[in-house]
């Protein structure tokens, strides 16, 4: 496995966030979190690459297991962590540069100065970001004038340009029209090749499109895992067929 939890456990001072969160994420494989607002989904992929420890209130106890060996053990470098285990948010969050810049920005903070390099990498990255066709003729051009959808794929480009093993994806598609959130979907499907995805998503039918793998959450906990079309089709747990119904949530 990719990635293993071991009865994960996540408080915010007094708040009890994850309950004995156990869940096994295979290579390359794409696995989508569903659950209502506020369940813990969010929580718990910032706890894989260790982005809730910049929250003062953050508290853990249990495993989080990346190629076997747990991403807390004090011996993990946080910054490579986060390098092997990138992220894509629910908000696009191009930086203030040109489109260009935005791609080498993780190369160079990670001590990449071969220019040749970079431009390959950035090349290569917004080609399987299946945005090169788009820019490639105002790669000096800012970033913030690139559309909502064009801004996400951006986002990914620059995440993989730095060659993650894992992506997190925390709602990637919530801010988008229905055109750009096809785009980023036929991306996941060319992604998972080389990449174990874990996305968060709200859009059930988003989850049945793009996953091979679902987890639902309710309340902090793990309800229910299994194969997405056997999960949404004949789910074992009554919580699972009332979310999934839309019986509430």
């Amino acid at each position: 496995m990719k990635i293993e939890s071991k009865n994960f456990n996540v408080s915010f001072g007094e708040a009890q966030i994850l309950k004995d969160i156990n869940i096994s994420i295979a290579k390359h494989s794409v696995n989508a979190l569903i659950g209502p607002s506020g369940c813990g989904k969010s929580t718990f992929i910032r706890s894989i690459n260790r982005m809730n420890d910049l929250i003062p209130t953050f508290q853990y106890d249990g495993e989080i297991l990346l190629d076997g060996k747990d991403v807390y053990d004090s011996k993990i470098d946080v910054v490579n962590l986060r390098k092997r285990v990138g992220m894509v948010f629910q908000k696009p969050n191009p930086f203030p540069k040109s489109i260009y810049e935005n791609v080498a920005y993780g190369l160079r903070i990670h001590g990449e100065t071969d220019e040749e390099i970079i431009e390959q990498i950035v090349e290569d990255s917004l080609k399987s970001a299946a945005l090169w066709n788009e820019v490639k003729d105002k790669l000096d051009n800012s970033a913030m004038g690139l559309s909502g959808g064009q801004q996400q794929r951006l986002c990914i480009a620059r995440t993989i340009a730095v060659s993650p093993e894992v992506i997190l994806m925390d709602e990637p598609c919530s801010a988008l029209d229905p055109i750009s959130t096809l785009k980023i979907e036929d991306l996941i499907h060319k992604l998972k090749n080389d990449y174990t995805i874990v996305i968060v998503t709200h859009n059930m039918q988003q989850a049945t499109r793009v996953s091979k793998y679902t987890s639902f959450f309710l309340n902090g906990e793990i309800i229910e895992s299994g194969k997405t079309d056997q999960l949404f089709v004949s789910p074992q747990e009554k919580k699972t067929e009332e979310y999934i119904t839309g019986r509430f949530g």
